[in-house]
């Protein structure tokens, strides 16, 4: 009971950046931008994006991505997860329209399903869990350069209507907005590499501003327009339960099937992270180029999903830590070693005292000798060799 009490987190994670988009997404509730204001908005919120994305490309590190293909499985399991099984889950829950989730909010859920992992929170859980690190970049690296390409893609084939029609027009938005800068950050990185490393943490605001300023612009739009009346706090509830059940779904299927497929502790650990995450920071951007004026109800629920795997992956990573399975416990019976030990020493008879060598009393070196209790103030006039004492010589 004491054990289990001491994995749990003293509190569970709150994302001071969730608590920044939900402030935002009040500003615009009270002072959505219109007219004149919107246009500006819509501009800075394109050249953000644009920003986003090549800063992603400049961040990927391409050689040491390609480095992480000897563990290609691994990689392909969790691109798996991601693009495959994510949105399998995502059409079956088709069913639940109309009774539980209204067509919008059906849609950013599709959409939640094709977005890909999250790279920061799947190497930070992945090394508390004590899984394996490297693994854990390389598959959060690969994830996020695939959906460049495929979620897209993914949203093309299976929302159709849902984002707004798949027209030649939003294809070039996708390409000039999403792929050209990235591929631009990559061309540069050679250059602008270093830069970019060195200023992490002033670019890691830029970054977060960025999407501020995109979740600002989507839900103007969404209020502008007046569909935010279509969100009751009945639905808000179900659609929690709904994403609670896909998370449930996902850990489950990522921890037990890398187990199926053979792989350790520390690769399921990585697989089971990196496989169940779905990233916020890509997605917003991706849902403002896809979605338009609907943006804002389809990132309300990659939203809510981002902040619930956040606090249930800091409670699993915790437990994963203290699992028995990553340090099993042996019995004496169990123990190869312990057929080969030395028997143990009789305890001392009456009379005499244990005398420790004179290579100290932790015995790492001699053992312990018997000497009778009269002779123990006696000076030891033998020949040390390698930390024993032999006999007195003859004299």
């Amino acid at each position: 009971m004491s054990r289990r009490t001491t994995l749990l987190p003293s509190r569970l994670p709150v994302d001071p950046y969730i608590a920044a988009l939900l402030a935002t997404v009040g500003i615009a509730a009270l002072l959505p931008a219109s007219g004149a204001a919107a246009t500006v908005a819509d501009g800075a919120s394109t050249a953000a994006i644009a920003l986003l994305f090549f800063l992603y490309g400049a961040r990927l590190s391409t050689r040491e991505a390609l480095d992480g293909l000897k563990h290609w499985r691994l990689h392909v399991t969790v691109l798996a997860a991601t693009f495959a099984v994510f949105p399998l889950l995502g059409l079956a829950a088709k069913g639940l329209v109309p009774a539980v989730l209204t067509p919008p909010l059906y849609s950013g859920l599709l959409f939640l399903c094709l977005v890909p992992s999250t790279v920061q929170s799947s190497i930070a859980f992945t090394s508390i869990a004590r899984g394996n690190v490297p693994a854990a970049i390389c598959a959060g690296s690969f994830s996020s350069l695939a959906g460049i390409v495929l979620t897209p893609l993914l949203a093309a084939a299976l929302l159709g209507g849902g984002a707004g029609g798949f027209s030649a027009d939003s294809l070039l938005k996708i390409v000039l907005q999403l792929l050209v800068p990235f591929l631009a950050g990559q061309a540069l990185r050679r250059w602008v590499g270093g830069f970019v490393v060195r200023r992490k943490k002033v670019l890691g605001y830029v970054d977060r501003g960025s999407i501020l300023l995109v979740v600002y612009t989507a839900f103007s739009h969404g209020m502008v327009a007046g569909i935010w009346h279509q969100v009751t706090p009945a639905r808000l509830g179900l659609l929690l339960a709904v994403e609670a059940v896909l998370l449930a779904v996902m850990l489950t299927l990522t921890w037990y099937g890398a187990k199926r497929l053979g792989f350790d502790r520390e690769d399921r650990i990585a697989i089971q992270f990196a496989g169940s995450k779905k990233s916020l920071a890509a997605g917003l951007p991706m849902a403002s180029v896809l979605f338009g004026a609907q943006a804002s109800l389809a990132v309300l629920p990659l939203m809510l999903f981002h902040q619930m795997q956040l606090m249930v992956c800091a409670v699993l990573a915790r437990r994963r830590a203290g699992d028995p399975e990553r340090t099993p416990e042996r019995t004496p019976e169990r123990t190869p070693e312990r057929a080969q030990e030395p028997a143990q020493e009789p305890a001392p008879e009456p009379g005499t005292a244990p005398r420790t060598s004179p290579a100290g009393r932790d015995g790492r070196y001699g053992r312990k000798e018997l000497r009778p209790a009269g002779q123990r103030g006696r000076r030891a006039t033998g020949v040390r060799v390698g930390g024993i004492t032999s006999p007195d010589p003859p004299r």
